[in-house]
């Protein structure tokens, strides 16, 4: 029994038994993943996966109980290599922290900024990339720690922290329509919103559901022409006039963004909770809580090591 062996059933089950998908998680080939499980099921004279021919189709009864020791071995061997540099070197290190653009971009600076002055020998990896690919490297360990506002709280392998709540703001280029409507005093409606070419963030990004779930409710059909995963690509295309932008608040800046104007959305859209995911029964090193603590502050090492050890969803 092998370590290569463990993950190869582990990504088998989490990657809905493509082998293909398997064998680029792994850096190996798919003959290679077959045969690492194949030897497995052999030395444990157990069938761990339900066939179709040479397919996977699921896991078999047995299966699904030696996946859960499986999971719990890879994970206490990667504790154990965290533990061993903790005492090796407690202020040095890779603090690798899955993000997405945004959080990157407008919430992370100050946080980082304060980390590297108090670990200054501890190097920040940061990963941009969609929240479903966050949650996988969190819980594949190629990340220590995942930040976004969509999709982690799905996760019943992560836990997940509320850091800090936002909303959308509504940006048009100065002299727009909806900016001249606002001095009326009229507060701005989705039916105003939707007179117009809407640009705003892809399916799954920075709340974006809240503004689906918005416009749906309303039964209203907004005239979507752009969408993009960055804020700052989103108010480019305002700014050519191509549309009117829906982005985060945090993401607008009045000094920086010349010739555009923010509209107060706060009341068209429900609020967003930018959430920080760890996985759980992982070892954290002292500077990770360091990190959580500085972005998540409301919680405390303390609070942070009972949710990690507690059974159940994050």
């Amino acid at each position: 029994m092998n370590f290569q062996q463990l993950r190869s059933v582990r990504e088998a089950a989490r990657r809905n038994f493509n082998l293909t998908d398997v064998a680029a998680a792994l850096f190996t080939s798919q003959p290679g993943v077959s045969r690492q499980i194949r030897e497995l099921e052999d030395e444990l004279g157990v069938v761990i996966f339900e066939r179709n021919g040479k397919r996977l189709t699921g896991l078999t009864g047995p299966g699904k109980g030696i996946l859960k020791i499986v999971e719990r071995l890879l994970v206490e061997a990667e504790n154990l290599a965290q533990a061993s540099q903790e005492y090796a070197g407690q202020d040095r290190g890779t603090l690798t922290v899955a993000v997405t653009h945004t959080q990157a971009r407008y919430a992370l600076p100050q946080v980082v900024q304060s980390f590297r002055s108090a670990f200054p020998g501890v190097r920040i990896a940061l990963q941009q990339s969609a929240p479903e690919h966050i949650a996988e490297y969190v819980l594949s360990g190629r990340a220590d720690i995942g930040i976004a506002t969509e999709g982690l709280s799905a996760f019943p392998d992560l836990v997940s922290f509320p850091c800090y709540r936002w909303s959308h703001v509504v940006v048009a280029p100065e002299g727009h329509p909806l900016l001249i409507n606002g001095v009326t005093g009229a507060p701005l409606r989705l039916e105003d919103l939707a007179a117009h070419p809407l640009i705003t963030y892809d399916v799954g990004y920075t709340g974006r559901s809240h503004i689906d779930d918005a416009f749906n409710t309303a039964a209203i059909a907004p005239d979507i022409v752009l969408t993009a995963m960055d804020s700052d690509v989103i108010k480019q295309y305002v700014s050519l006039g191509m549309g009117v932008g829906i982005i985060a608040s945090m993401a607008f800046d009045h000094g920086r963004d010349k010739g555009l104007r923010a509209i107060e959305a706060s009341h068209l859209f429900a609020p967003n909770v930018t959430r920080l995911a760890v996985r759980r029964g992982a070892y954290l090193r002292a500077y990770a809580y360091h990190f959580i603590e500085r972005f998540a502050p409301g919680f405390t090492r303390s609070d942070i090591e009972r949710a990690l050890q507690a059974e159940g969803a994050g």
